[in-house]
């Protein structure tokens, strides 16, 4: 085990001095039963702010207007 350890570590401080920090964050859990309902319900709910949103509606045609006979 502490083979794998020392690799681990090694690996780590290499990040480390290419400029990089390790970052632990929380995510859903999509083995939760409730995931994909709770998916729907906040979808739902940005659906209908985006649609109550007038201005960004406008905001947003007026970009994609911009993008007409736009090429890479």
């Amino acid at each position: 085990m502490a083979h794998v350890n020392s690799r681990v570590q090694k690996h780590r401080d290499a990040l480390r001095m290419a400029g990089l920090r390790l970052v632990q964050i929380w995510v859903p859990d999509t083995r939760r039963p409730d995931f994909a309902q709770e998916c729907r319900r906040q979808s739902l709910l940005a659906a209908q702010a985006d649609m109550a949103d007038t201005d960004m509606q406008h905001f947003m045609n007026d970009a994609l207007a911009d993008l007409d006979g736009w090429t890479e």
